[in-house]
């Protein structure tokens, strides 16, 4: 029913199952230490071309470290990171989409000049952003409202709104760290649908940051599970064999999806525990 590798030394990550699809991001022997504290050590692994690959581990074990990573914001101590083959020599590639925790939505501006502020960076004639912002704002479902301001729109309307911000620049790549974490959970499940609905017509390589198993395995076509820290590594991997598409709202209540969850914590439990434990000592680098 599914597929799934342990690693025990060398912390090499590799796609379990064989499918010739080329790598859009791939992890090669990253480490980072900060000071004394080695944070990541000795990872590799990759995210294929239209993948959607979600990172789980413990809280604090720098899952957003190796996120600032790919998306340029880190330099890693040793290791490579590659976008499409290419070495990723400092600074953010234009391939890649950087979808933030946090909400990065500029309050003086409306929901369709924050859609279309990085075509203004990029310098596109305005006739032709404003196309393309309204475009995106019908594809989040906003039609209609892109002249409100931030503090105007709900949760749900300001990540409609990020998220529109990010595609609109038609990455080949897009990292997310945690972009619903802060919404109610029936906010949180229409996003997720959303995300799955423009991933599906794009097909978008995404690697999803997420504390929670049920939504990495909801959405993802392969779970890749971290250890505590320090020094990071990936020590496991579960190929999602789930039927597409798929709604977040049926799908957790499948016996198939059941069994993921059951195979997925066994593999975290003890390094969520050693998390626990560690962070009573000092502070963690998530």
């Amino acid at each position: 029913m599914h597929t799934s590798t342990s690693i025990d030394e060398g912390h090499d990550l590799k796609r379990v199952d064989e499918k010739n699809h080329q790598e859009a991001l791939c992890f090669n022997n990253i480490s980072v230490k900060f000071g004394d504290y080695t944070a990541v050590l000795n990872t590799s692994f990759s995210v294929k071309a239209g993948e959607f690959v979600s990172v789980v581990g413990p809280t604090g074990c720098g899952k957003s470290t190796l996120l600032n990573i790919a998306a340029g914001l880190l330099n890693p101590s040793e290791g490579e990171i590659k976008i499409f083959g290419m070495p990723l020599d400092g600074g953010m590639s234009n391939q890649v989409g950087y979808l933030f925790q946090s909400e990065a939505l500029m309050p003086w501006r409306t929901a369709i000049e924050n859609i279309m502020v990085g075509l203004q960076y990029r310098k596109v004639n305005k006739d032709q952003a404003t196309t393309l912002a309204n475009h995106w704002l019908a594809r989040v479902g906003l039609t209609g409202h892109g002249h409100r301001y931030p503090h105007q729109l709900s949760g749900g309307m300001r990540k409609r709104v990020s998220l529109a911000q990010t595609m609109i620049l038609d990455p080949k790549i897009i990292l997310m760290d945690e972009p619903f974490s802060a919404l109610d959970v029936q906010t949180r499940q229409l996003m997720e649908n959303e995300l799955l609905d423009l991933w599906s017509a794009d097909k978008k390589s995404i690697m999803f940051i997420t504390h929670d198993l049920e939504e990495a395995i909801a959405l993802s076509d392969r779970v890749i599970v971290l250890s505590a820290g320090p020094e990071t590594h990936p020590i496991a991997e579960f190929v999602i064999d789930l039927p597409r598409p798929r709604d977040m709202f049926e799908v957790r209540v499948t016996e198939q999806y059941i069994e993921y969850h059951k195979q997925i914590w066994a593999a975290m439990k003890k390094e969520v525990l050693k998390a626990y434990q560690y962070s009573k000592k000092g502070d963690s680098h998530d």
